[in-house]
């Protein structure tokens, strides 16, 4: 049995110690906010917060996570009223929507480091997370308006 904190809530999980986070998050406790992608942490799909750090969850053994604080797209606003959600919305960025829960949660951790970043550094942090529908400049937008918003 592997413990850890999920979104504010102390948890045990029973699973081999080298289980992917991102099944232990989607299988086990059934949160399936955080998408499975590529499996090989290339797309950033599964993208979580580990001790307030983005991660690919697909690369985070569970072993890895024992005792961590991991925040998942559900646990970043329960309402969707994180001003990144927010300006999501505003901005209109999902097309198909696999993405944006990675795309979010790596936003979140750069705004979290800088409230205030350029658009060079927006571009630079949000390198690897990949759109296929190409949304990257309505993305791009929303992370610039949830900036103005903090």
């Amino acid at each position: 049995m592997i413990e850890f904190n999920v979104n504010g809530n102390e948890i045990s999980v029973t699973a081999e110690p080298d289980t992917p986070l991102l099944w232990a998050i989607r299988e086990h406790l059934e949160l399936t906010g955080t998408k499975f992608g590529c499996g090989g942490g290339y797309c950033g799909a599964c993208t979580v917060h580990l001790n307030g750090k983005a991660v690919r969850s697909c690369l985070v053994s569970l072993g890895n996570a024992a005792g961590a604080r991991v925040t998942t797209i559900e646990g970043l606003s329960p309402d969707s009223s994180h001003p990144l959600q927010r300006a999501w919305i505003a901005e209109q960025v999902p097309q198909c929507g696999y993405c944006q829960s990675g795309q979010i949660m790596q936003a979140a951790e750069l705004l979290e480091r800088n409230p205030d970043p350029s658009r060079e550094e927006i571009v630079s942090h949000m390198n690897g997370v990949l759109c296929r529908c190409g949304t990257y400049n309505r993305i791009i937008a929303a992370i610039e308006r949830a900036a103005g918003a903090g």
